[in-house]
């Protein structure tokens, strides 16, 4: 299984990111997408998880904060801003979250801790990144993209 995994696009689903998701299994979005339209486009592609940001305001209000779920026999948990944890629930292997808009895979005790930066509007001279993988039998692998783009 191939998923796409963003966040924080505030907005702005730039080609070179749409590019990238055709051909996946799954869309995984951590929160600030900001817009409805967003969400509707991100569904033409494929199943998409989603979670609320702090910058999805009424529009959003049916979107869970956080959201557990299992693919390919990994267990992912899903929230914005990684600050809002409180005990993660029984069983989880990847987190993934946003916020910072900083690029991060790390491992800690056993979970898989990702953030796969910002593919929206560039902020903070950051680059612009989201993350592919491949999921299979409670295995799962990561690819770092990097979106090269003119400063917007």
């Amino acid at each position: 299984m191939k998923l796409a995994i963003l966040s924080d696009t505030h907005g702005l689903l730039r080609p070179q990111v749409t590019e990238h998701l055709k051909g996946v299994d799954g869309i995984l979005h951590a929160g600030d997408i900001n817009r409805p339209e967003i969400v509707a486009k991100l569904k033409e592609y494929a199943p998409l998880f989603v979670v609320r940001g702090n910058n999805d305001k009424e529009w959003a209000e049916a979107i869970p904060r956080e959201l557990t779920f299992s693919l390919e026999g990994v267990t992912f948990y899903m929230i914005h801003n990684k600050k809002e944890i409180g005990e993660l629930p029984q069983g989880v292997n990847v987190v993934v979250f946003g916020h910072s808009h900083k690029y991060a895979r790390e491992e800690k005790d056993g979970v898989l801790w990702l953030n796969p930066g910002s593919c929206g509007p560039r902020r903070f001279h950051q680059e612009i990144t989201l993350m592919l993988a491949e999921v299979e039998a409670g295995h799962i692998s990561i690819e770092k993209i990097t979106v090269p783009q003119e400063e917007r």
